[in-house]
């Protein structure tokens, strides 16, 4: 099963880990999420936004979630041992309820992950700085009609060389979206849905985005970064790298 979900990993760019915490701990947090919003769960008339975001989250329910033995193994797994950091708390969250109106961020992007110093906008290199992986937790059900995140299957293989001209500073996210968007326009798509306690474990570089929700059950979920402890490399002497590093070299080589 490690090397399925390796190899899974290295091609498609994500894995669907189904139950990677209780489903009992997905309800406590789906409830303090809705607290958050102050909307009534019955009411929909009190849902007032297409998209209702919610800062991070550090209550036990959030901790127990993201600290599951599944999921650690997978991050060593798939990031190697002591190459990540733990983590306590989960964000951001974007909640995302049935509306009329359109979101205003359901562009195809990857997630930046550092503020290089004396910037303002935040920045990806081709090293993946500090973030390791995208995360997506589910708190509730989502299926194709609840509007899950949008994924382009292998898209972490066209985005190194886009990467690669930036060299270490890299690019900010606005100035990267268009072009990991025509880079991977070519890949098929997949669809984040599941049930609550599954969790997604995507490479940096997976080319994913939002989309409207013209369905009936708001879809709970966050999308934390695992951080690195230690800066990925992509030249080891002794070659032990890890699946993520492994991928931005294959997505170099592909592109040569």
């Amino acid at each position: 099963m490690d090397d399925e979900l390796v190899e899974r990993f290295l091609s498609d760019g994500f894995v669907k880990l189904e139950g990677a915490f209780p489903p009992r701990v997905a309800e406590h947090c789906a409830r303090l999420l809705w607290r958050e919003t102050g909307y009534d769960p019955e009411d929909p008339a009190t849902w007032k936004d297409p998209v209702f975001w919610v800062s991070d989250m550090a209550q036990g329910p959030f901790a127990a979630a993201v600290n599951s033995c599944a999921l650690h193994e997978a991050f060593d797994l798939l990031v190697g041992e002591d190459r990540w950091q733990s983590r306590y708390s989960l964000g951001s969250f974007p909640l995302r309820f049935p509306h009329e109106e359109e979101p205003d961020d359901a562009g195809w992007h990857i997630e930046a992950s550092y503020l290089p110093e004396g910037g303002s906008t935040y920045h990806t290199n081709l090293r993946s700085k500090d973030r390791a992986l995208l995360m997506l937790f589910l708190f509730t059900e989502v299926t194709e009609a609840d509007a899950p995140t949008r994924i382009r299957v292998g898209s972490h293989l066209d985005v190194p060389p886009v990467l690669e001209p930036y060299g270490e500073h890299g690019a900010p996210f606005l100035e990267l979206g268009p072009k990991v968007a025509e880079a991977s326009a070519h890949r098929p798509l997949a669809h984040a849905t599941g049930s609550p306690g599954d969790v997604y474990l995507c490479h940096p570089f997976l080319v994913h985005a939002a989309q409207p929700h013209h369905g009936t059950h708001p879809r709970f979920m966050a999308q934390p970064p695992l951080m690195s402890a230690v800066p990925h490399e992509l030249d080891r002497p002794d070659g032990t790298y890890s699946p993520v590093e492994y991928a931005i070299r294959r997505g170099l080589v592909q592109q040569s």
